[in-house]
């Protein structure tokens, strides 16, 4: 939810606009992407290594709150803040099962 809500948002910013536009539309951008390559490593079989788990889910977990925060003070960035924050809750719960 969170990398199609930061998706969503970043598809609204135009390209080339305003700085602060821009910055918004970049961190969208990257959360999404963060979002998506976290579910690709917690979907492989093949990879064990609780290391490279816990950095990819902290990662994640610090650039949804990051992108949570940029949403607050967003204009109708509700919906993008709450699934952020959905999103670094559940790295929370992922990296306590970890251990």
């Amino acid at each position: 939810m969170c990398a199609r809500a930061c998706a969503t948002r970043a598809s609204l910013v135009e390209p080339g606009g305003p700085p602060a536009a821009e910055s918004v539309r970049r961190r969208a951008v990257m959360c999404a992407e963060v979002c998506d390559a976290t579910c690709r490593v917690l979907s492989e079989q093949d990879l064990q290594d609780e290391t490279v788990l816990r950095v990819q889910v902290e990662w994640c977990r610090a650039v949804c709150l990051e992108c949570a925060r940029m949403f607050d003070r967003q204009r109708g960035g509700e919906k993008g803040s709450r699934a952020c924050r959905d999103c670094a809750r559940a790295c929370t719960d992922f990296l306590a099962v970890l251990g």
